[in-house]
């Protein structure tokens, strides 16, 4: 074993984390950018992300993330405890470990307590978050703003589209892309627009549920948003009838919804498109076509 003094996150859990004894680490599958670890100690187990490349403010991020979600004592989600730097070079989190239960969960519960996370978690600051912080890979801009079609035309919509550009010299993506930000206003007429939490990266591998049931949800890209920004990632989350049913219960329907629906999942088309390829573009494409088609821009 490393010495204490080498290994901060063995010193917290021996320290801050009252264990006087670590009896197990086992690696933990999952995520393609990190490594996941479950420490085993005398005073319960601990959920331990690592990264040998990157410095602790995407961690960061995370952690204020998970604190803010926790915070609203809705949804469940695991208690961010310590984020640091490792000797090494690279970053770390510790955070509960929180054991699975064999089923992927209850839809209309999930849509529920997603619903009062969104009603609890308001901001008075605006939109955006106090940090930047990671969609996957990419940086993901939280710079504060009092209005919603500008924060998501340019934080969102407007930073992925010159991604692709500076990345794949992708002129028409761009192009038509910032044609249909200039031209969004009438999707939102008739819709108050208040800030809500947003975990911000809903898909179906953030998605869990506990061994008693409960929902829980992982691994965000919190910001305060318009809460139908959630369902950005619906078209990888496999939310059905009761899930949506339960969600309005709670936060009711806007007028627009669906008209909306496909300029929310445009961020995470482009993004993927950004990450992983050209597979996504053409998905990316035929929103921004409809759109401009249909705002006869």
């Amino acid at each position: 074993m490393a010495s204490m003094s080498n290994d901060p996150i063995r010193e917290w859990i021996l320290s801050e984390g009252k264990a006087t004894q670590i009896t197990r680490i086992s690696p933990i599958g999952g995520g393609c950018i990190n490594l996941a670890s479950r420490y085993d100690t005398d005073a319960g187990s601990f959920f331990v992300k690592t990264n040998r490349s990157i410095g602790p403010s995407m961690f960061g991020g995370e952690a204020l993330g998970l604190g803010a979600m926790y915070e609203t004592k809705t949804i469940r989600v695991p208690q961010p405890f310590k984020v640091g730097s490792l000797p090494t070079g690279g970053s770390f989190i510790i955070m509960e470990f929180i054991e699975f239960g064999a089923s992927r969960g209850n839809q209309s519960e999930l849509g529920r307590k997603l619903a009062e996370m969104h009603k609890a978690g308001k901001s008075s600051k605006g939109f955006g978050f106090d940090v930047d912080n990671t969609i996957g890979s990419t940086p993901q801009i939280n710079t504060w703003s009092s209005d919603w079609i500008q924060f998501y035309g340019e934080h969102r919509l407007g930073y992925q589209l010159k991604l692709a550009l500076d990345q794949y010299g992708d002129r028409t993506i761009y192009d038509k892309g910032q044609r249909l930000v200039k031209s969004m206003g009438p999707l939102f007429e008739n819709v108050a627009i208040e800030p809500c939490l947003l975990h911000g990266d809903l898909w179906s591998g953030n998605i869990c549920s506990g061994k008693n049931g409960e929902a829980v949800i992982l691994d965000p890209a919190c910001y305060y948003g318009h809460n139908e920004a959630e369902f950005g990632m619906s078209w990888c989350a496999g939310f059905g009838g009761p899930f949506y049913n339960s969600y309005f219960e709670v936060m009711p329907k806007q007028p627009g919804f669906e008209k909306r629906r496909d300029l929310y999942m445009l961020y995470h088309y482009v993004n993927h498109y950004n990450l992983f390829g050209s597979g996504y573009r053409s998905s990316a494409m035929s929103i921004i076509d409809d759109y401009l088609a249909m705002l006869r821009a």
